[in-house]
């Protein structure tokens, strides 16, 4: 799965919960009808969650807590007609995401053997790196959502979004990578070739 198959794994909850989002953004500044967009957003949300239980796949708490925001902030939207509440939405799945990735290791158990052995402590600050983007992402969302139009909101998230976790992601590879090549170059010849061939690096890789 990789060293961010966990970061992946949460990133499907926060893709599911901006599906809803985008597609009652889309109709809204099409449509500017409140109604009609926040109930086509919450029904995609009632169908991603129908859909795993029509297959029987186990719908995770995530999923649920989704769910009901979906429904929640669409109902305070056509009650005070103010589309903010859908779009602080996100916030909340952030900080919920980040305090899940407050957990030391959560990254570990995804490096490559060879990596899970050299350089996880490294994993341990990048997965806190994660946590940290997770909280700041909430903090930008509620900002933008709360002080600007819907229109900015949908020209800056997006774009915040895509940078910083493009930049986070290159950012920890490389950390990880590059500090796991180093240590491995440092050891001594007879410790390094255990190493290697404990974890089926071959030996030309770590020249």
């Amino acid at each position: 799965m990789g060293p961010y198959g966990g970061f992946l794994r949460a990133a499907k909850f926060l893709l599911l919960d901006l599906a809803s989002t985008i597609v009652f953004l889309g109709l809204y500044l099409l449509t500017h009808n409140t109604v009609l967009s926040v109930a086509l957003g919450s029904a995609l949300g009632v169908i991603q969650i129908a859909s795993q239980l029509v297959r029987r796949r186990p719908v995770h708490s995530m999923e649920w807590l989704s769910l009901f925001l979906v429904v929640a902030a669409g109902s305070a939207t056509i009650i005070t007609d103010d589309p903010r509440f859908l779009l602080f939405k996100p916030s909340v799945i952030y900080v919920i995401v980040g305090i899940v990735m407050l957990k030391a290791g959560w990254m570990v158990r995804y490096l490559p053997a060879v990596a899970k052995a050299v350089s996880s402590d490294v994993a341990i600050v990048v997965g806190y790196s994660w946590a940290a983007l997770m909280f700041v992402s909430a903090a930008v969302n509620a900002l933008v959502a709360t002080t600007c139009t819907v229109q900015t909101w949908a020209m800056v998230m997006p774009v915040f979004g895509i940078i910083s976790k493009v930049a986070i992601f290159v950012g920890g590879f490389l950390a990880i990578r590059l500090t796991t090549i180093r240590r491995i170059r440092k050891m001594p010849a007879d410790e390094r070739e255990v190493l290697l061939a404990a974890t089926g690096v071959p030996m030309a890789r770590s020249a």
